[in-house]
């Protein structure tokens, strides 16, 4: 059916069930491996986990869903499909048909979705440089469970579907028991891939810096997994999170995109009470088992003129996007250049908090951020042809976000790094590092190096 006009999406936020079913249940299962068992039962052919500040949310049935391509969205309840020219503005017309869902009344519903980095043309570069595939991905599930150490409450749109989930969550947390895992030495065959190309792409991208084209570029390089048909995602998911300190998690298999990652940053975070905060980090150092070595290197880190002030025009810029969806005078930089441990790495971090400007939703500050500066460059607009001339192929996922959001207003969205990827039968992995006119190639490469070590030496692999 398609809708002539934006305000059409209420006859499909009509069509979407209600959530009529809550319950409360005791756990002693650890949640991580609980969310992943949720994960791997089969409820549905499409799920999400997501980890924030130590809650997993899991999420499963894609009986509605909306998806936004650089020209059209599509909705999709109840057996029936929706769709609307996206004109210009495909992110405004999809966050049209997410408020549509709060309009309809009934309780307050959350939804869970990706946005492609390919997003990033049509918000700040050429559109047709945006593709022609899903930019947007959004499932509104059909059981919703929250876990801790000591709970687990589930949430569903009707006694079936609660009891399926309850019926799992009695269970022991199946083992992962995948079949194989990478060697030390195969862990860093795969980190090496393509290394040298690198090299030479980061010594164009600071020629270009050089001759004024840009400030900086956040140069990725993509590594194929040859077993990548085989690559167990839970069991990877598991391993990596154990070994990992990450800002956010998440294991999910969404709109023919999988993703099993361990975030170390938020693109941004917003409350039901308009608060919105972002977490640029910008500056890396490798993080090891001997606490001297770690700490001479954070004392590096925070001495490196080229990481600081990498980080530093981070800052400047998250200020003035946030500025662009926030009250005058509500952006302040609440923690400046302090040192996070994330898995294999420390980075610098900052956090800038604002208010919604009046009249401004969820959507309007993930429009003014998004991508993260962190993993674009400055100017964006600049940065964008950097990479477009210098990378392998577009990003996909890579760069984007995973996010978690509800019909109240609130919008959580994990950047996209230090991830395992798959779309069919491809599985990659990808990481990049912050380039600038001081930057020299053997370093670059080396901090791709570090960060793809956050994710390489714990994938696992099923049979066959």
């Amino acid at each position: 059916m398609s809708i002539g006009s934006r305000t059409g999406w209420d006859e499909w936020a009509r069509a979407v069930p209600p959530l009529r079913c809550t319950s409360s249940l005791e756990s002693d299962h650890d949640p991580a491996a609980t969310a992943v068992h949720l994960a791997g039962a089969g409820l549905a052919d499409q799920y999400a986990v997501y980890e924030r500040e130590g809650v997993w949310h899991f999420a499963a049935g894609s009986a509605v869903t909306l998806t936004a391509t650089a020209d059209r969205i599509t909705a999709r309840a109840d057996g029936r499909a929706w769709t609307s020219e996206a004109g210009a503005q495909p992110l405004e017309v999809f966050a049209e048909a997410l408020a549509a869902l709060g309009n309809a009344g009934g309780t307050e519903r959350h939804f869970y979705g990706w946005a492609a980095f390919e997003l990033a043309h049509v918000l700040h570069g050429d559109p047709a440089a945006g593709g022609t595939g899903p930019l947007l991905h959004a499932l509104v599930p059909c059981v919703d469970v929250s876990l801790t150490r000591d709970r687990a409450v589930i949430r569903a749109v009707d006694e079936a579907w609660a009891q399926k989930a309850g019926d799992l969550l009695a269970e022991p947390p199946a083992a992962q028991n995948a079949v194989g895992e990478v060697t030390p030495a195969e862990a860093e065959r795969i980190i090496a891939e393509g290394a040298t190309a690198y090299g030479q792409a980061v010594a164009r991208t600071v020629a270009d810096i050089r001759a004024g084209l840009l400030e900086k570029a956040v140069l990725s390089r993509k590594v194929p997994l040859a077993a990548g048909p085989r690559t167990d995602f839970a069991a990877s998911y598991l391993a990596g999170r154990r070994a990992n300190t990450p800002a956010r998690s998440y294991l999910l298999d969404l709109g023919a995109r999988r993703a099993a990652g361990f975030s170390p940053e938020t693109v941004l975070e917003v409350g039901e009470d308009g608060g919105v905060s972002t977490q640029p980090l910008a500056g890396t150092r490798a993080l090891g088992t001997d606490p001297a070595e770690n700490e001479r290197r954070r004392t590096e880190l925070l001495t490196d003129p080229k990481e600081i002030h990498e980080h530093a025009v981070s800052v400047r810029l998250a200020c003035d996007e946030m500025e662009a969806a926030c009250r005058p005078g509500s952006v302040v930089v609440e923690e400046f250049m302090t040192v996070k441990p994330r898995g294999s790495v420390q980075h610098l971090a900052s956090r800038v908090t604002g208010r919604l400007r009046s009249g401004a939703g969820p959507w309007d500050a993930f429009a003014s951020l998004f991508p993260a500066i962190t993993a674009t460059g400055v100017s964006k607009r600049a940065a964008l042809g950097v990479l477009a001339r210098y990378e392998e192929g577009p990003r996909g996922l890579y760069g984007g976000a995973v996010f978690r959001g509800s019909t109240g207003g609130s919008l959580d969205a994990a950047l996209v790094l230090r991830t395992l990827l798959a779309e069919g039968d491809e599985v990659w992995l990808r990481a990049g590092a912050g380039v600038t006119g001081q930057s020299l190639p053997e370093r670059e490469i080396e901090e791709t190096c570090e960060k793809l070590r956050s994710v390489a030496p714990h994938l696992r692999y099923a049979g066959g």
